[in-house]
C-alpha cells in the first residue's frame, strides 16, 4: 500500500476550475430565464410560457378577415378548415348564416371596422386547459370574447367567460 503526500498531488488545473464555474453560472442563468419566460408569459395574459400566442394569433387572423370583408376566409378560420368548401354540409352553421352574424347582427351592432387582441387565458381541465379564451377590443371600446377550442381548433362566440382585465 503506497501512501500518497501533498507532494504527490495532481498539478493545478485552472481550466477545470473555469469549466465548472461557467457551467453553474450557464444552468443558473437558463433557470431564471426559463422562469421569467414562463410566469412572465402568464403575468402579460399570454398564458404560461406564452402558450396562447398561436391561438392569440388565428383570433387575430380571423378579425382581420373580417375587416377586410372577406367572409369565407374567415369562415375557415373559425371552422378550422381550409377545405370547408368542398363539405359545406358537414357544419351546423351555414356560411351566410355566419356572414349575417358578423355584419348585420354582429356583436358590435355593425360590421367590424378595428380590432384588437388584448389577452388570454387558458379555460378548462388540464395544465394548459381545454381552451384559450381570447379577449378581442372592437371597434374601439366593444369588448368580445372568443373561445378557442384546443382540440379541434374551431372558434366559438361568445366564450364560457368574460375575462376581468
Amino acid at each position: 500500500m503506497s501512501s500518497s503526500t501533498l507532494m504527490d498531488a495532481p498539478a493545478y488545473d485552472p481550466t477545470r476550475d473555469r469549466i465548472i464555474k461557467a457551467s453553474l453560472i450557464t444552468v443558473v442563468v437558463l433557470a431564471i430565464a426559463g422562469f421569467l419566460i414562463g410566469f412572465g408569459g402568464f403575468v402579460a395574459g399570454h398564458g404560461w410560457f406564452f402558450s396562447n400566442f398561436g391561438y392569440e394569433h388565428k383570433v387575430n387572423r380571423f378579425f382581420e378577415a373580417l375587416e377586410a370583408k372577406d367572409y369565407k376566409k374567415a369562415y375557415a378560420l373559425y371552422e378550422n378548415d381550409d377545405q370547408w368548401e368542398q363539405h359545406p354540409d358537414k357544419f351546423g352553421y351555414p356560411l351566410n348564416r355566419f356572414i349575417e352574424d358578423w355584419t348585420t347582427h354582429s356583436p358590435v351592432n355593425g360590421p367590424i371596422r378595428e380590432h384588437h387582441v388584448d389577452v388570454s387565458k387558458s379555460d378548462g381541465s388540464g395544465n394548459f386547459g381545454t381552451g384559450i379564451i381570447v379577449a378581442v377590443r372592437v371597434n374601439g371600446n366593444h369588448k368580445l370574447f372568443m373561445y378557442v377550442n384546443r382540440a379541434d381548433g374551431t372558434m366559438t362566440w361568445p366564450a364560457p367567460h368574460e375575462l376581468q382585465y
